[in-house]
């Protein structure tokens, strides 16, 4: 596959989940509690297929990834439905760990089920006190006989508290840094733990877990102790693209929507397309999408092949794809006007949508740091 375009198939399966998103989980969507995991709908992202193309080694041996279809269905799907497109997503961040470091009981216990749809997983990563700054997480694992009990707190964690099972990421070792993390997959009904609904600007299924002395065990590591950060960072560096890719498709849909208003809207006695600032927005809005789609595309595949430099071209794809899709969706609310403010409108709910990539899983500053990180360490 060339480097900077897409095989006719995956051309393909962008349109087809397009059609998916408008015409059957929108509506699932719709029927949803804002806010709340919406089991429905997970269960049709299972039932369409969906789920199980992030897993493609599912019922088999394979810890492979699949980084690239990742972003065709995000992008497809935050094109035709961001609330799908977020279940979607909210699998498979909290399924990877699983994926890539559980044992083969682990793996067989959680990863079919979510690609059916049957188990709801969540990623407990971020502390109140440590979001972009993960290595300085404080979540106690302290040691108890053959395990540990786990007593802290997570916040902004996905599909929190009504998750199945969570990856999480706990302090073994203190003072340590990153050094003295430790992954574990923890069940949601685990006694001591507990957790509640967080109102975010756009309600999306996150929430707060509460750890009072959770035991966990052998049985419950993800991979080794103390090597738990290697994990998270395996797991973010695939997302970061996809992420991107949700961007991506958050930005075609706003401007689909303004070349559509901008030839029905008459102003001024003529289209707005007629008028030379909004032809030159426009070109400006789809240049940059098309720029942030080859990037993802790029870092997908890159992750998939196993390329030298993974974390920047992720970081690269994410820090453009979400600041261009932030300028498309402003651009786009400037073109329609007052009408794209109205509680309801596209534009409007892409507007709450937009905001937050650029801050979860590691913010724009977080991206230019790595990239400068790596520039320096190519420098000598």
């Amino acid at each position: 596959m060339a480097a900077f375009d897409l095989t006719p198939e995956q051309h393909q399966l962008v349109a087809d989940v397009r059609r998916l998103a408008h015409e059957v989980l929108a509506p699932i969507a719709a029927r949803g509690a804002p806010g709340q995991v919406n089991r429905e709908l997970v269960k049709q992202l299972g039932d369409l297929g969906l789920l199980s193309r992030l897993f493609p080694g599912v019922g088999t041996r394979s810890r492979q990834a699949a980084a690239l279809d990742l972003c065709l269905l995000r992008e497809a799907l935050a094109a035709g439905s961001t609330e799908a497109e977020t279940a979607l997503a909210l699998q498979g961040l909290g399924t990877y760990p699983v994926l890539h470091s559980g044992s083969d009981e682990q793996t067989a216990r959680w990863v079919p089920a979510v690609a059916i749809g049957d188990a709801v997983a969540g990623f407990a990563l971020s502390e109140p006190d440590s979001g972009s700054d993960a290595a300085a997480l404080s979540l106690a694992a302290e040691a108890d006989g053959e395990g540990w009990r786990l007593t802290g707190e997570k916040t902004w964690i996905s599909n929190a508290p009504e998750a199945d099972f969570y990856s999480v990421f706990a302090r073994t070792t203190p003072d340590a840094g990153s050094s003295g993390v430790t992954a574990f997959v923890v069940p949601g009904d685990r006694i001591g733990l507990t957790g509640e609904h967080l109102e975010m600007l756009s309600p999306h299924p996150i929430g707060r877990l509460v750890f009072d002395g959770v035991r966990v065990d052998h049985d419950d590591l993800l991979g080794h102790a103390d090597q738990g950060f290697a994990v998270a960072m395996r797991t973010l560096d695939l997302f970061r693209p996809s992420v991107g890719a949700f961007a991506v498709g958050m930005a075609q849909a706003a401007l689909e929507a303004a070349v559509d208003h901008a030839g029905s809207r008459v102003a001024f006695g003529a289209p707005l397309r007629a008028m030379q600032s909004v032809g030159h927005t426009l070109a400006e809005m789809a240049t940059r999408t098309e720029t942030a789609r080859v990037m993802v595309y790029r870092a997908g595949a890159a992750y998939d092949e196993g390329r030298p430099g993974i974390s920047t071209s992720s970081a690269m794809a994410k820090l453009v794809a979400t600041e261009t899709a932030q300028y498309v969706v402003d651009a786009a609310i400037q073109i329609h006007g007052a009408k794209a403010l109205v509680r309801g409108h596209l534009l409007e709910h892409l507007y709450r949508e937009v905001r937050a990539p650029r801050i979860y899983e590691g913010a724009t500053e977080v991206q230019r740091s790595i990239i400068a990180r790596d520039l320096y360490r190519g420098a000598g």
